[in-house]
């Protein structure tokens, strides 16, 4: 293969040979087809099936190995560890997008057979094969995450203020390790500790939205708490002396100025934790429970939610089987669309009420 080499421009002390754009380009396709060709040959051979992700993965190997030591001849060591960097970053940057794009491929695929009217409008109520739908489910989740959200909010913007504003100690520290150790807790175990909770009070066996509320407070909490206390520290700390400047109290200023400059941070954190939390499934299975019914009362009764739908169409499937796969994956492709939209709404109110930087 030839190799076509251009020479830096005159004046040039820094700068020495250079392969030409497409020469990564035709070693990369040579690569890719002489993998294909050779587990093509042994296939044949042994018999064995085609493997085409483990003939991409060879091909990139040789590619990597190739462009490294053509790049270390022409253009020398440090030019050639520059693209050796590159090609792995790369490299697992697409390693890590396949099961990605493979699951979307794979929900959307089989998610779209029941995506219509039917399942938007109706419950499960009654239904024992085909038909019906998720609309109690969307409900339920739709009303438990905003008492979660309602539940998280306060209490996390406040804890994140109080760490920023006025934390010094040991109190403080013992906030940061406690919201440290929320943050890592299994998902399980919130549930569990909600289910205690409310045990305690009301007897075992009791399953109510709102405890699924509370479950998912848990999770959102530290959430809310870290995102706000980094967008907090964000503001520069000469608009809070400039208002302290003008006898404003600190109470005022982190009302009036602190919280408008950061506001954007804060809601693009608060959207995150509410799309964190909006899939969770263990947790609501043990405190929220399952019904087929719908039910607008968070403080009455079992509440059905989405995550909980795709889980209990898959485990307990009827007759006929695929009626019940094809709800699972329809409300899975719904919950998907559902985070999408909440990063994309994120994004948007982060452009909308970021600090203008122009006159």
């Amino acid at each position: 293969m030839a190799i076509t080499v251009r020479t830096a421009a005159a004046g040039s002390t820094l700068a020495g040979n250079r392969l030409s754009r497409s020469t990564p380009w035709i070693t990369l396709a040579a690569s890719l087809v002489a993998a294909y060709a050779l587990f093509a040959l042994l296939a044949a051979a042994s018999g064995t099936e085609y493997s085409v992700v483990g003939a991409t993965i060879v091909g990139l190997l040789v590619y990597l190995a190739v462009i490294t030591v053509l790049s270390a001849t022409v253009e020398g060591r440090r030019q050639a560890m520059d693209r050796f960097i590159t090609g792995l970053v790369t490299g697992a940057f697409l390693l890590a997008m396949v099961p990605l794009v493979s699951v979307g491929i794979t929900v959307v695929g089989n998610g779209l057979a029941r995506f219509d009217a039917e399942f938007f409008n109706s419950s499960m109520r009654n239904i024992t094969g085909e038909g019906g739908g998720a609309l109690h489910a969307m409900i339920g989740t739709l009303l438990i995450t905003l008492a979660a959200t309602i539940i998280s909010v306060p209490l996390g913007l406040m804890t994140s203020i109080y760490l920023v504003e006025y934390g010094r100690g040991r109190l403080a520290r013992i906030i940061t390790f406690l919201v440290d150790v929320m943050t890592g807790i299994p998902s399980i175990v919130a549930g569990l500790f909600a289910y205690a909770l409310f045990a305690l009070f009301l007897g075992p066996g009791v399953r109510m939205g709102i405890i699924g509320a509370v479950a998912l407070s848990v999770l959102m909490i530290p959430v809310v708490v870290r995102s706000s206390e980094e967008m907090l520290r964000l503001v520069p700390n000469e608009l809070r002396e400039a208002a302290y400047a003008l006898g404003v109290p600190k109470w005022r200023t982190i009302l009036k100025v602190v919280l408008p400059t950061s506001i954007a941070g804060i809601t693009t954190g608060i959207m995150l934790a509410i799309a964190r939390v909006i899939g969770e499934t263990a947790p609501l299975l043990i405190t929220a429970g399952f019904t087929a019914s719908m039910n607008y009362d968070l403080f009455n009764d079992r509440m059905q939610s989405l995550p909980v739908y795709v889980y209990t169409q898959f485990a307990n499937q009827g007759n006929p089987a695929f009626a019940f796969l094809e709800r699972a994956w329809a409300a899975a492709l719904l919950l998907i669309l559902i985070v999408m939209a909440l990063n994309l709404i994120a994004r948007l109110i982060a452009r909308w009420f970021a600090p203008k930087t122009g006159r």
